[in-house]
């Protein structure tokens, strides 16, 4: 590729962004340099023409993204990226000029197509089977990928550190037995396991305090785990894992219900049919311990582009205040609420490094393109906890 072609969208970025606190260095050998900072900004490689005819094809975050999980651009150290995107205020640029001036450095007619672990969701939000499609894409990775980053305890929801140093799995050990403290849980009460995942608290509630417990998830996989799980800590008999959406529950009574880390799925269209259903499933006096991600901030897009395509479609955390509206619209009154922030702060730190020591398999089982999803989605998600985007919240509250 002649330098030449690059020169005019290196001239472009030059003059549009004088101050910039990173590298961008191109297929051709060329780059544009930092220009700010200590020299230890982090470096985009913008590794063929397909990069830019992302970004042409879906200008922002989308096309970048794209480009990003595609492999055609490449970036040296994603912390150092997320910490400028915190920091690092662009100034109003010329778009169509540099539009004009990547267009003809790309020189491709045809625009790349979007990658293959790209997911578009179809129909209206939130109905059962477009919210089977979204969790499916997500966990269609398979157990054994998750387990690489997650654990011997395969919990995929916020830890509970005791203290700063203490392990991951003796961590979520410590949140499974607060849930089972704050329901204040008996031997032979009846436990609904909301987004029971792969059976670490069912499994917990029924050994250690003798309750039986029906887990419901969208995830085959997941249930065949959370049933194998059972059967090896000899609780099979008080625990039963279905594949099933939660509104499909009706007609059954349970003492108390634990939701880990699936309120944020719901979506305001549905969070106040979600609260009934759940209330409609406890006599008076049934105990609720709803554990999830809330947003902080007003005004906030509930997700990005990247999230919605790649990571968790239709996904969408709501303020406490709207979920706990519904709560208490649907008859429940709340006793207690904790908020958890700098534990799932840590808990993504354990998870991405865990990922990092494993990236050959990883690899492996999932592809490089998920893989950049994943080593990008859990560093963003925790930046979301540390920059106060995002809380998690323990809320516990009694039927009226």
């Amino acid at each position: 590729m002649p330098l030449a072609r690059t020169a005019p969208l290196r001239q472009q970025l030059e003059a549009a962004l004088p101050d910039r606190p990173f590298t961008v260095r191109f297929w051709d050998g060329t780059s544009v340099p930092a220009t700010s900072g200590n020299g230890d900004g982090p470096t985009f490689t913008v590794r063929s023409p397909k990069a830019l005819g992302h970004a042409l094809r879906a200008p922002g975050q989308l096309g970048l993204g794209r480009a990003y999980v595609s492999g055609e651009l490449e970036v040296d150290d994603m912390d150092a990226v997320i910490e400028v995107l915190n920091t690092w205020k662009p100034p109003p640029v010329d778009r169509a000029r540099l539009a004009l001036a990547a267009a003809r450095a790309a020189g491709i007619q045809v625009p790349p197509s979007p990658p293959q672990a790209e997911l578009r969701p179809r129909g209206r939000r939130h109905t059962a089977a477009r919210d089977a499609r979204s969790v499916r894409h997500h966990y269609d990775v398979g157990n054994e990928f998750f387990a690489l980053f997650l654990g011997e305890s395969m919990t995929y929801s916020c830890a509970i550190f005791e203290t700063p140093d203490q392990s991951l799995d003796d961590a979520q050990a410590n949140k499974r037995e607060t849930v089972c403290r704050k329901l204040a849980l008996q031997p032979g009460e009846r436990v609904l396991d909301v987004g029971c995942g792969w059976g670490s608290f069912a499994v917990h509630a029924a050994e250690h305090h003798g309750a039986h417990v029906t887990g419901i998830t969208l995830s085959e996989p997941q249930a065949e785990g959370a049933r194998r799980r059972a059967a090896e800590h000899g609780v099979a008999d008080k625990v039963d894992i279905r594949v099933m959406d939660y509104r499909d529950l009706r007609g059954e009574r349970f003492d108390a219900i634990a939701s880990i880390g699936m309120v944020e799925h719901v979506g305001a269209t549905n969070i106040d049919a979600y609260a009934r259903g759940l209330a409609g499933l406890l006599d008076r006096g049934g105990r609720l311990l709803n554990h999830g991600i809330a947003r902080l901030r007003h005004g906030d897009a509930e997700a990005g582009p990247f999230s919605e395509r790649y990571v968790f479609p239709d996904a969408a955390p709501l303020h406490l205040s709207r979920i706990q509206h519904a709560l208490e619209a649907a008859g429940f009154e709340t006793v207690h609420a904790e908020g958890y922030r700098e534990h799932y702060d840590r808990t993504l730190t354990h998870w991405a490094n865990n990922l990092d020591a494993n990236l050959a398999r990883a690899e492996q089982l999932a592809g490089p393109e998920r893989l950049r999803v994943w080593r990008l989605y859990l560093r963003a998600a925790r930046n979301g906890f540390r920059t106060g985007f995002t809380s998690i919240y323990q809320v516990r509250a009694i039927k009226a």
